[in-house]
């Protein structure tokens, strides 16, 4: 029953999440009405990462207690019922590809299943120094970022591609039911107009990895890697749903077989809960009845003398680390001898012998070493960046808060991203250092900032990209617009060109023009109009640059001058900070 309802689960979570990832985007009006984030507020590594960055929590990520208070309750009911990223890693792993035959001793548990608490504890306290991480790592950033930014935009491609051959070639008159779909699929489903994104092949390289590592090793990424599902293993080792024993127990090992988490539910002196992904297998796949799941108290936090199962034999604690494990009873191996009926006994709880922070699974010297790794790694990524300096090609959303509180709470998980309704907005590189990897800027050559529109404000789960009004967003500035005289037609070609100043979306026109009679080639005099840039009025939105009609680089380019955010970063000298 525990399975079939965790499969349930998975599916209707998985749809949820999949539907307002796909309405995370401009549907004709300038408020999104349905809770778009709702998976990122409820992740507790997001809550207590930017806790100990930023000192605040911002917006709704206090719905992650919510999580946290279950996960004493339940376990990791999380990763094993609602993780989208669980859910793709056992989807990839029904892919009929060969697998590995010794299934039972791969499925144990093994050291480097701490990994993911080490690197937990790094992140966390590289956090406590304002080094906001995690988001590269948190596996509800990375199903955000790489499904939003990778796969749908190429399932938008591939859906387009279908709808266009339909239109153009019209085979038995299909564009007549074609055309309809599409057009009411557009602003819905698809975006109107195709998004492409920078670094698209290499994040949706590191999400082919993960999946593919479970051909390695079943839920590779869950079991090794994932620090959210370290943080919650943590609070796991309490939950009051627990695995429950019976005398029905007849050693044939297909719990640990079918188990997703490496929990080891057979061992008889205790069991794994910080890895247990309460999926239910286990109990789903003893024949015999031996296991059983419902709420105890934790037996392994009741006093020595409240009593309990006795520890495993010695035989069999010894298979836990990764040792030889017996196999499974075949058709020609002896049956065992027939016991004797015993009374029925009710199921009782198994202890947790090993829990999240044991000394027989973490380390304390290893998690301090973590920690002073995480710390450490804090100046190495922020040394390269000049404080004094902005990077010109830098243009942070409107709203964003000053460089090093947006890094603190920026979390990279690319909504602000899918939502943009020009793709403007796109990951950055190395423009931000490395400390500031996938966080987004304009990028005004392929998309500019829409005056009215405040969505990326919206859809931000931390606040790193305050919420505007749409009147307060339309005096924001986010950067300055710069003329190049030499590639300018007015300046360089003398032809007129007014497309810049036309496109200006500012009631008092932050382009005007200055005539001046300039002598042609062949020798002609004329007059033409050369656009000025009002350094008072422009906002940087960036649509004189993204409309140019000069071809590969513009002749108006937007740098992050003048920006509000950043009182430093001005182009006039009175007008610097002091």
């Amino acid at each position: 029953m525990t399975r079939r309802l965790r499969i349930l689960s998975q599916t209707l979570f998985f749809t949820l999440f999949l539907a307002l990832l796909t309405q995370t985007q401009y549907q004709g009006r300038d408020e999104l009405g349905l809770p778009v984030k709702l998976w990122l507020e409820i992740d507790p590594l997001h809550f207590l990462s930017t806790l100990l960055a930023s000192g605040s929590v911002p917006g709704l990520l206090w719905l992650s207690l919510i999580t946290l208070a279950l996960t004493l309750v339940l376990g990791r009911f999380f990763c094993g019922w609602i993780c989208p990223m669980g859910v793709m890693i056992q989807l990839a792993q029904k892919l009929p590809l060969r697998r590995r035959p010794d299934v039972i001793r791969t499925n144990r548990w093994r050291r480097s299943q701490t990994i993911k608490f080490y690197l937990l504890a790094g992140l966390l306290a590289a956090a406590l120094f304002g080094a906001q991480w995690s988001g590269l790592f948190d596996p509800i950033s990375i199903a955000v970022r790489s499904l939003g930014l990778v796969v749908l935009p190429g399932a938008e491609m591939g859906l387009r591609g279908l709808f266009d051959t339909a239109y153009h070639f019209n085979p038995l008159g299909v564009s007549r039911f074609s055309e309809p779909v599409f057009g009411w699929l557009q602003g819905r489903v698809i975006h109107f107009a195709q998004p492409r994104f920078h670094q698209a092949f290499l994040l949706g390289t590191i999400l082919a990895a993960i999946l593919a590592a479970s051909f390695v090793r079943h839920r590779f990424w869950c079991r090794v890697l994932c620090p959210l599902g370290a943080l919650l293993g943590t609070f796991a080792r309490f939950g009051l749903f627990r695995i429950r024993q019976r005398d029905g127990c007849k050693d044939c090992h297909l719990c640990t077989f079918h188990c997703q988490g490496a929990a080891e539910p057979e061992i008889r002196g205790g069991w794994r809960p910080s890895e247990c992904l309460v999926c239910g297998n286990c109990t789903a796949a003893c024949g015999q009845h031996g296991l059983a799941m419902g709420f105890a108290r934790p037996r392994a936090l009741l006093p020595p003398a409240a009593g309990g199962p006795a520890p495993a034999p010695r035989a069999l604690r010894a298979q836990a680390p990764g040792g030889p494990a017996p196999l499974p009873r075949t058709a020609e191996s002896p049956a065992p001898a027939a016991a004797a009926p015993s009374p029925a006994k009710p199921a009782s709880p198994v202890p947790a012998w090993s829990s999240a922070f044991a000394g027989a699974q973490v380390r304390r010297r290893h998690l301090l070493l973590a920690a002073a790794a995480g710390v450490a790694g804090v100046p190495m990524l922020r040394l390269p960046l000049s404080p004094a300096r902005a990077d010109p090609a830098l243009i942070r959303p409107p709203g964003a808060l000053p460089e090093r509180e947006f890094l603190e709470r920026c979390v990279r998980c690319g909504e602000c991203m899918k939502v943009c309704l020009t793709n403007g907005l796109q990951p950055t590189l190395l423009e931000a250092g490395l400390e500031g990897i996938w966080t987004p800027r304009l990028v005004p050559r392929i998309g500019y900032c829409e005056f009215h529109c405040t969505l990326c404000g919206q859809v931000c789960p931390t606040q790193a990209i305050r919420r505007l009004e749409p009147e307060e967003k339309k005096r924001v500035r986010i950067g300055l617009a710069a003329i190049d005289a030499s590639r300018c037609l007015p300046f360089a070609f003398q032809t007129s060109c007014i497309v810049c100043e036309e496109h200006c979306p500012l009631p008092k026109k932050a382009i005007w023009f200055r005539e001046a009679a300039v002598v042609t080639a062949a020798g002609e005099t004329r007059v033409v109009k050369q656009p000025q840039v009002d350094i008072e009025l422009c906002t940087g939105c960036g649509i004189c640059e993204t409309k140019c009609v000069v071809q590969d680089l513009p002749a108006i380019r937007v740098t992050s001058a003048n920006e509000d955010r950043n009182p430093h970063n001005r182009v006039l000298l009175e007008e610097a900070a002091p």
